[in-house]
């Protein structure tokens, strides 16, 4: 099975985390309250890649029982010094839950996975959602897989070539995308998308 995390992203950001946490860890994201509305009152949100933490506080403040993880430890340790929140570590192919989430919260996380691990990745989010759950992920696209100028992996997708991947997996519904332009650490300007995904 192709690896999910690539080594030199993960050390990246090991090394970069209290930059990355002054620079994107101060207010949650705009798209995260729209999406907790579909969710039930109270219900389960896993967050995949809590980075500094400041979107699952906001979960958690919404009164949702939040389970925000990271592949990278800095990460984690940053998140909870702040927020304190119970962030974990886990890769995203450590996940093995079952129908256990409302919602699935991967903003700006699943764009550093290998485009041959993806459909693995996608699976095992399916897998956690309950039925009637929801998830929301957001992508730089692109059309190849490559590295930014910080050497951070990336895999650049097409919108159609997402599509694509989340179509594969029976009876997951893309329920409403949105492209726009927006920077990054590297102060770059690209393209992205967001993708908000329902279970039946």
């Amino acid at each position: 099975m192709p690896a999910c995390t690539d080594p030199d992203t993960i050390a990246f950001y090991q090394a970069r985390a209290p930059h990355y946490v002054l620079k994107f860890g101060q207010a949650h994201s705009y798209q995260l309250d729209p999406f907790l509305d579909r969710l039930p009152p109270g219900g389960r949100v896993l967050e995949l890649g809590c980075g500094g933490g400041q979107d699952a506080a906001r979960i958690k403040a919404r009164g949702f029982i939040v389970d925000a993880t990271d592949a990278t430890p800095a990460m984690v340790t940053k998140a909870n010094e702040r927020w304190n929140v119970g962030a974990r570590v886990m890769a995203f192919d450590e996940l093995k839950a079952e129908a256990a989430y409302d919602g699935v919260w991967a903003h700006a996380s699943l764009l550093h996975v290998p485009r041959a691990a993806l459909p693995d990745v996608l699976a095992r989010i399916h897998g956690a959602l309950a039925p009637g759950g929801w998830h929301f992920a957001s992508y730089k696209l692109g059309e190849a897989e490559g590295r930014d100028a910080l050497g951070r992996f990336y895999n650049f997708p097409s919108a159609e070539w997402l599509a694509a991947q989340y179509a594969a997996i029976p009876g997951w519904h893309i329920a409403e995308t949105r492209r726009y332009q927006a920077g990054g650490f590297d102060n770059v300007e690209r393209d992205w998308i967001d993708l908000i995904v329902s279970k039946p």
